[in-house]
C-alpha cells in the first residue's frame, strides 16, 4: 500500500493550539465501522454510545517534564534535550539539538546541579545520555523541565496538567495519550454510574510520536518500541466482558496498540498479565483481536496512527470522516476534538 492513500488536505487553522478551557466541551464525531455512518455530537454523548457491561480502557501514563534547555561545556552554544526514555539508572534516550554539534562526550549544563553527558548516538538520530546531578533527580526535572508539546503547537501551555489526563499516574511518556484529555473525573463517574467498566493500561508514548514516516510504501516502516504494562485485574475485566458479550472501547491508539499486542499473545483469546515492549504496527488488513470500538483524537496526514483507525473502521469510512470534520471545523491533533469509532 502507498503512503499517500493516507495523505489529506488539512487547513493549518484547524490545528488546536490550546486546550479547551472545559475538558468535556470539545466535540464528538461518532463513526459506525459496519455502516460508515457519520454523526456530529459533543464530547458527553459517549454515554450515549457506552452501555452497561462495556468495558473502557484507558492508558494511565503520565507525562514527563522532558524537554531541557542548557548550553554546551565547552563553547557556551546553546542545546536542547528532549528526554524519550530511561534506559537504566541515570542513562537516558533522548533526542538533542543541534544534532550535529552534540557528539560523542559533549557535555550540556542545564544548571549547577545538573548536566548530562552524551554516550552514544543510536537509532533515528536519538542519543543516549547520562546525567550528573545534585540532589534528587526527578525533583530536578520538575523545576527545570518543559512539557514537550509537538511541534506542531506553537502557543505557551500555560497549566501544566492540561497536557496530562485526569487519571495520568505512572511517569515516563514523552507524549501524552491525548484521547484520554477530554475526560473529568465527573465524567467518569457518570461513565461507571451506567454500568460501563474503567479498566487501565500503562503505555509510555516514545520515540516514534516525534517522527514521520520516512518511506513510501505502508509495510516497508519500522515501528519504534514503547514500553507496556497490563495488570492481572485489568487482564480479568476484559475477559469477562468478552464472555458477557460486551464491548471493549480503547481510549487512544495506545491503549488499542497494548491491547493488541497481548492479544496476540495467548492464542485462546483469554488474556493475561503481561509487560514488555511493543513495535507493533496496524495497518488495514490486521485483524483486532481484543478491542471492538477505540475513541480517538484526530490524526496526522500519512501518519501510522491514520493507518491504525484505517484498520478497525475501513480507509474509505475514515477519510469520510475525516473530510467531514474538516467540514464542519473540528479541532485537530493533540488538544483537538474527538472520534468515537463503534
Amino acid at each position: 500500500m502507498n503512503v499517500d492513500l493516507y495523505d489529506f488536505e488539512l487547513p493549518e487553522e484547524l490545528i488546536a493550539q490550546t486546550p479547551l478551557l472545559d475538558r468535556t466541551a470539545s466535540r464528538l464525531l461518532t463513526l459506525n465501522k459496519e455502516t460508515g455512518e457519520v454523526a456530529h455530537h459533543h464530547f458527553p454523548h459517549i454515554l450515549n454510545v457506552l452501555e452497561p457491561g462495556d468495558t473502557l480502557i484507558l492508558n494511565d501514563t503520565r507525562v514527563l517534564p522532558a524537554r531541557l534547555f542548557g548550553t554546551k561545556e565547552d563553547t557556551g552554544a546553546k542545546a536542547e534535550v528532549l528526554l524519550l526514555k530511561n534506559v537504566e539508572g541515570d542513562k537516558w534516550e533522548a533526542l538533542v539539538k543541534p544534532g550535529k554539534k552534540l557528539r560523542d562526550g559533549a557535555v550540556i549544563v542545564f544548571s549547577d546541579e545538573l548536566k548530562a553527558v552524551i554516550n552514544e548516538v543510536g537509532e533515528m538520530g536519538a542519543r543516549t545520555l547520562t546525567f550528573e546531578y545534585n540532589g534528587i533527580f526527578q525533583e530536578i526535572l520538575d523545576r527545570l523541565g518543559e512539557m514537550p508539546l509537538p511541534p506542531y503547537i506553537k502557543e505557551t501551555l500555560d497549566d501544566r496538567e492540561r497536557y496530562q489526563t485526569v487519571y495520568a499516574k505512572h511517569e515516563g511518556s514523552a507524549a501524552a495519550p491525548t484521547a484520554g484529555l477530554h475526560f473529568t473525573d465527573e465524567l467518569l463517574d457518570q461513565i461507571r454510574a451506567k454500568g460501563v467498566n474503567i479498566g487501565f493500561i500503562t503505555l509510555h508514548v516514545g520515540l516514534g510520536t516525534f517522527r514521520p514516516m520516512s518511506v513510501d510504501v505502508v509495510e516497508d516502516h519500522v515501528m519504534h518500541e514503547e514500553y507496556y504494562s497490563l495488570s492481572q485485574e485489568t487482564a480479568d475485566l476484559i475477559n469477562r466482558t468478552k464472555e458477557r458479550g460486551n464491548k471493549v472501547f480503547a481510549v487512544g491508539t495506545t491503549s488499542c496498540r497494548t491491547l493488541e499486542t497481548v492479544g496476540s499473545k495467548f492464542e485462546d483469546g483469554v488474556l493475561q498479565e503481561s509487560s514488555g515492549w511493543t513495535s507493533i504496527f496496524i495497518y488495514p488488513g490486521y485483524s483486532f483481536k481484543v478491542i471492538d470500538g477505540m475513541l480517538t483524537n484526530f490524526h496526522l496526514p500519512k501518519s501510522t496512527l491514520v493507518m491504525l483507525v484505517s484498520a478497525l473502521a475501513g480507509r474509505e469510512n475514515i477519510m469520510h470522516a475525516y473530510a467531514e470534520a474538516i467540514k464542519e471545523r473540528y479541532r485537530f491533533f493533540s488538544f483537538g476534538d474527538a472520534m468515537l469509532i463503534y
